[in-house]
């Protein structure tokens, strides 16, 4: 099987302030490509997983990224490392989605146990890591990602995306 992913990010806006005889413009633009090949080096991947998955009320969906994910071809999805997560909350949802690296066996997406970030409805959170060594995820001690609703009262849904490497 072969391997490739490519992450754009774009962002322009202008800001004006209109004056008496002109009008003053300041145009901010960036955009940025980071392609991952084949592999599991720096710049490279050779796995992904996506879902749409949807959370209870006042629950939590925990993604263990280390056996029990299914590929995009039937096979068991066992990530060694992660290089990209992209979590998309539907613009339906009442409450947010939380992004969570639980207390208790977290892969160490951020910086401590049960340190997240709300994805408020339509909103979107996107972490790029091409580096060799990614984020380490340990089988049984270190690779479950919460996705946290974080009220009462309704589900959310939400879209997961992640890509990479099984060594």
């Amino acid at each position: 099987m072969a391997f490739d992913a490519q992450f754009f990010a774009q962002f322009a806006a202008n800001y004006t302030n209109p004056l008496d005889l002109t009008t003053v413009s300041s145009p901010v633009s960036f955009s940025q490509q980071i392609n991952f090949a084949q592999g599991s080096g720096a710049g490279q991947a050779d796995m992904m997983w996506s879902d749409t998955r949807t959370v209870a009320a006042s629950s939590t969906d925990a993604i263990d990224l280390a056996g029990s994910l299914t590929g995009p071809f039937g096979t068991t999805a066992t990530f060694a490392r992660i290089k990209g997560v992209i979590v998309r909350a539907a613009a339906g949802n009442t409450n947010n989605v939380n992004v969570v690296t639980p207390s208790s066996n977290g892969t160490p997406l951020f910086l401590a146990a049960s340190d997240g970030i709300a994805v408020k409805p339509g909103g979107l959170f996107v972490w790029i890591d091409p580096s060799a060594g990614g984020v380490a995820v340990t089988a049984g001690t270190g690779d479950l990602l919460n996705l946290v609703n974080s009220g009462g009262g309704t589900s959310v849904t939400y879209d997961i995306y992640i890509i990479g490497a099984s060594s």
